[in-house]
């Protein structure tokens, strides 16, 4: 018998009667060295479980590799969880959406534009079997039946809003079971009857994930899954946010209020998000309906736990609802982190991108025309395109088939404009100065659709250049992953001629004793940051996001290194780490 089982109306663990409350913390959305902190704040909520997706496209950047160190450290989270007390529900996907980069495919399976992503497909079958069978096994011991927390596993997610490939489900479960999952399996879906009929699978647990209208929603599950427990895997409480977007929030009292209504109705619950946490580095998703809207650096999600870890105003009106209906710790609720006293970062060395370019990406040297970022074997981070123009004048430059995701143009060092695939923008009008002259464009990739059909959708230069109609040849593609910045040669700013971008920026700044801050940058345009090499994220006053969260671990007692890419320009010469974060206006 498994650890965790089901009975006509209900959960049975080690079989007695059992309701799951659980609540989505992501490891990978936060610092290790906070892992337990996160862990601890859920217990002490109520939660007797929590749950994580796990991001097949990290733990496995390149085929054959499995990475399970730092922030990818999932046994050891799982060993955190277990010695706090608590249950876990792992979601390994495939699939994970998270608003998360390419919905967590990694990008070296999806450039392959033959494959058909998430079906039978073989291509896929045999990539996603490979990875299993590295990723399970040093896994297996934190599984219930061998005594771990891991009570139950996720058969993909939300399937039924992509496909209805009943076999390629069936594949999934029974990987899972081979490889030595013996835990119960479960799916889920938005709780619409077309979505759960495709989506779910003969003897595996159906839930349903929703946000509001609860006795609809559980009325839908009961319709599709007669008997069973009823649990909603995903109990939306705040939302995510787009660059360009107002800042999503839900009223603490309304969301407590349907908390408390699936609680009455007997049902298990998993609050998305007990705690978000952040995009850190090159890891946002985005969406692409209309337009191609890509996330911002937080996934602060207006969780009962900020970004920051501290308790929001869901914490307790969720702790006091939960005490209506299961044993909540008689501890008193805890209280917000240190911050770091307000900061001024003066940045006063500088090095310019474009001119050293190659010392942080040899070039590919393409006789054609450009090459994706695929191609180049770039996962995330920016690629700079370098050719030269062979006639001077004005004309217009054409990229066919736009960019993906944001074009800076520069001839011979001068911005010449921007392009964005967001606006469908794929030409552009330039002056020319002589024949010869060099054309820059510096591509960013600003995250992998995470949602629907257009995962996978390439990045970089999506197809031929031309220059008044003739197509531009002899390319030297420069694959700037930017896993850090230290290779770039820093000098005074009084040293070097004023750039208007794309410039990196450096500063210092001391600290005694470290704790938890955010980077405000007022006068500062977009780009990214690094605190002592840690990759932050990125920066953009579009908005909503105002600040980036800087976790306490990331920083030293003693001198520490701030490292900016500023893609614009700056109007300033230093930043501020205040004591106060800000998303930006909420949402009307």
């Amino acid at each position: 018998m498994t650890v965790l089982s089901t009975s006509s109306d209900g959960f049975r663990l080690h079989g007695e009667p059992f309701r799951i409350i659980s609540g989505a913390m992501h490891y990978f959305r936060v610092h290790p060295a906070q892992w337990a902190d996160r862990l601890r704040k859920a217990r002490l909520m109520g939660l007797n479980t929590v749950e994580t997706y796990v991001p097949w496209n990290l733990h496995q950047p390149e085929p054959g590799t499995l990475v399970l160190d730092g922030i990818l450290d999932l046994p050891r989270y799982l060993r955190l969880a277990q010695a706090e007390g608590l249950h876990v529900l792992l979601r390994p996907g495939p699939y994970i959406c998270a608003e998360w980069d390419g919905g967590g495919l990694p990008s070296w399976l999806t450039a392959d534009t033959d494959i058909r992503l998430r079906t039978g497909d073989p291509r896929f079958t045999d990539a996603l079997d490979r990875y299993l069978d590295l990723l399970l096994p040093p896994l297996l011991p934190r599984l219930a039946a061998n005594g771990g927390p891991v009570i139950a596993v996720q058969v993909e997610n939300e399937y039924g809003a992509y496909g209805d490939d009943r076999a390629y489900l069936e594949h999934l479960a029974e990987a899972f079971r081979a490889r030595g999952v013996e835990e119960l399996l479960f799916t889920c879906d938005q709780a619409d009857p077309a979505h759960l009929a495709a989506g779910s699978l003969p003897g595996v647990l159906t839930t349903g994930t929703f946000g509001s209208r609860i006795t609809e929603s559980l009325e839908q599950l009961r319709a599709h899954q007669p008997e069973g427990p009823l649990m909603c895997a995903e109990f939306w409480i705040g939302w995510f946010d787009h660059w360009g977007e107002p800042h999503h929030v839900r009223d603490a009292a309304d969301a407590a209020a349907d908390l408390d209504r699936l609680l009455s109705a007997g049902a298990s619950v998993n609050i998305y998000m007990f705690h978000g946490g952040t995009n850190f580095g090159f890891t946002n998703g985005a969406n692409h309906d209309h337009a191609y809207a890509p996330v911002v650096t937080s996934y602060d999600y207006d969780a009962a736990l900020t970004e920051s870890g501290d308790p929001g105003p869901k914490y307790d009106a969720f702790r006091e609802v939960i005490a209506r209906h299961a044993p909540v710790p008689d501890e008193p609720a805890p209280a917000p982190s240190p911050k770091l006293p307000p900061t001024v970062v003066e940045l006063g060395d500088r090095a310019s991108l474009l001119p050293h370019a190659s010392v942080l990406a040899e070039p590919v040297r393409v006789d054609a025309g450009p090459v994706t970022t695929e191609e180049l074997g770039l996962r995330a981070g920016y690629t700079l395109y370098r050719t030269t123009v062979p006639v001077s004048g004005d004309g217009v430059l054409h990229f066919a088939g736009g960019v993906g995701d944001r074009a800076q143009v520069f001839v011979d060092g001068t911005p010449a404009g921007v392009l964005e695939r967001e606006r469908h923008e794929e030409a552009l009008s330039v002056r020319v100065p002589r024949a010869g002259a060099t054309l820059d464009v510096l591509v960013e990739n600003m995250g992998g659709v995470n949602y629907g059909p257009r995962i996978g959708a390439p990045k970089g230069l999506l197809g031929p250049v031309t220059f008044d109609g003739d197509a531009l040849h002899g390319w030297d593609c420069h694959p700037l992953a930017l896993d850090t910045a230290g290779a770039v040669p820093f000098a005074p700013a009084a040293d070097l001629p004023s750039d208007a971008g794309p410039v990196f920026h450096r500063g210092t700044f001391e600290v005694r004793t470290p704790a938890d801050t955010f980077l405000a940058l007022p006068g500062w345009t977009k780009g990214q940051a690094w605190i002592n090499g840690f990759h932050l994220g990125r920066y953009w006053n579009r908005g909503p996001q105002r600040t980036l969260y800087v976790p306490a671990p990331v920083l030293r007692p003693g001198t520490n290194e701030l490292v900016l890419l500023e893609l614009q320009a700056t109007t300033e010469p230093r930043v501020h780490l205040t004591d106060t974060p800000d998303l930006g206006p909420v949402k009307p």
